[in-house]
C-alpha cells in the first residue's frame, strides 16, 4: 500500500514539474510584456514626465495627475463613450451575432455563402474599414447621404462632424465590424449542442422558440459570458475606428479613454499624465469586470 501512494505521489509529482515546465515560458512573458507594463505605467503616472529621459530625473509629483485628470470634462466624457460603447457591444454585437449564428447553424441553400459574406467584415484591416466608411459617411458625395437625400433632403450632412450623431456613427460601424466575430464564437457553441436533443425536443412538441429559449440559449450561457466579458474589455480599451474615423472629435465628443490617452501622452509630450489615464483605464476595466463576474456567478448560484 505504502508502495502505491509512493508512486502515486511520485506520479503527481513528475506531472506537476511537467505543468509548470510548459506554463513557465507564457507566465515569464505575460511578467516580462504584461506585468512589467502595468507596473511602470503606475510608476510613470507619479512624474511630470515628457517621455524623454529616465522618468527618474523628472519631477515626481504624486498623485497631482490623477487630480488634473478628475478636473477634466473630456477625460469624464470619454468615460462615459466608453460605458456606451460597452452597453451597445453587449446588446447589438452579441444580440446580432446571435442572430446570425442561428441562421448559419442549419445547414441550409446558400448557407455556406452567407456565411462567407456575414463574416467578411471582420476580415477587413480596422484602417481600410475605417475609412471606407469615413468615405460612406462624407458630406459632399458620400454614399449614406445620398440615398437619404432621395428620401428626405432634410437629413444631417456632417455625420462625422455632427456632436449630436457622430457616435452614433462610429458606433454602428463598429458593430458592423465586431458582430461576426461573436456569430464565430456562439456558433461555435452551438455545435457543441447534440443534434439529438433537438430531436428529443421536437418530437415532445417544441417549437422552434421553444428549443431556442429552454436548450440553446442555457447550454450557451458558458459561451454568452466568455462572449461578454471580451466584449467588455474590448470596449473599455478600444481605440482604433474612432481615432481613424474622428480623431476623438468635433470637440471631443467622440472621445473615447484610449484616444484621449494617446493625446496627451503621444500628442501633448505628458507621458506622465498619459499614464495616469492608462491607469484609470486600467482600474476601471477591472472593476466593471468584477463586477460583472460577481452579478454573473450570483445569477447562476441563483438557478442551482
Amino acid at each position: 500500500m505504502s508502495i502505491m501512494i509512493t508512486q502515486k505521489a511520485k506520479r503527481n509529482l513528475i506531472n506537476g514539474f511537467t505543468v509548470t515546465a510548459f506554463l513557465l515560458p507564457t507566465v515569464l512573458i505575460y511578467s516580462i510584456y504584461t506585468l512589467n507594463g502595468i507596473i511602470r505605467t503606475f510608476y510613470f503616472s507619479t512624474f511630470q514626465w515628457n517621455g524623454i529621459g529616465p522618468a527618474s530625473q523628472s519631477v515626481n509629483i504624486g498623485l497631482q495627475n490623477f487630480t488634473n485628470l478628475f478636473k477634466e470634462r473630456i477625460f469624464w466624457h470619454a468615460v462615459s463613450n466608453n460605458i456606451l460603447l460597452v452597453l451597445v457591444s453587449i446588446v447589438f454585437q452579441l444580440g446580432f451575432g446571435m442572430i446570425l449564428a442561428l441562421i448559419i447553424n442549419r445547414e441550409h441553400r446558400g448557407t455556406r455563402f452567407f456565411r462567407t459574406v456575414y463574416f467578411m467584415p471582420l476580415l477587413l484591416s480596422t484602417v481600410a474599414t475605417g475609412l471606407f466608411w469615413v468615405l460612406i459617411f462624407s458630406p459632399f458625395n458620400g454614399l449614406f447621404n445620398g440615398v437619404l437625400k432621395i428620401i428626405s433632403p432634410d437629413v444631417p450632412l456632417s455625420w462625422l462632424g455632427s456632436t449630436e450623431v457622430v457616435m452614433f456613427a462610429v458606433l454602428f460601424v463598429v458593430c458592423w465590424q465586431y458582430t461576426p466575430q461573436y456569430m464565430i464564437l456562439l456558433r461555435a457553441g452551438m455545435a457543441g449542442i447534440p443534434e439529438e436533443m433537438y430531436e428529443a425536443a421536437t418530437i415532445d412538441g417544441a417549437n422552434r422558440w421553444q428549443q431556442f429559449w429552454f436548450m440553446t440559449f442555457p447550454l450557451l450561457s458558458g459561451t454568452i459570458k466568455t462572449s461578454a466579458v471580451l466584449s467588455i474589455v474590448g470596449s473599455l480599451k478600444y481605440f482604433d475606428l474612432f481615432w481613424i474615423m474622428t480623431l476623438g472629435g468635433p470637440n471631443g465628443y467622440s472621445e473615447l479613454m484610449a484616444t484621449f490617452m494617446y493625446k496627451k501622452a503621444f500628442t501633448e509630450d505628458r507621458m506622465g499624465y498619459g499614464s495616469s489615464v492608462a491607469v484609470c483605464m486600467f482600474l476601471i476595466s477591472l472593476v466593471v469586470i468584477v463586477i460583472f463576474r460577481f452579478m454573473t456567478r450570483t445569477k447562476e448560484e441563483s438557478y442551482q
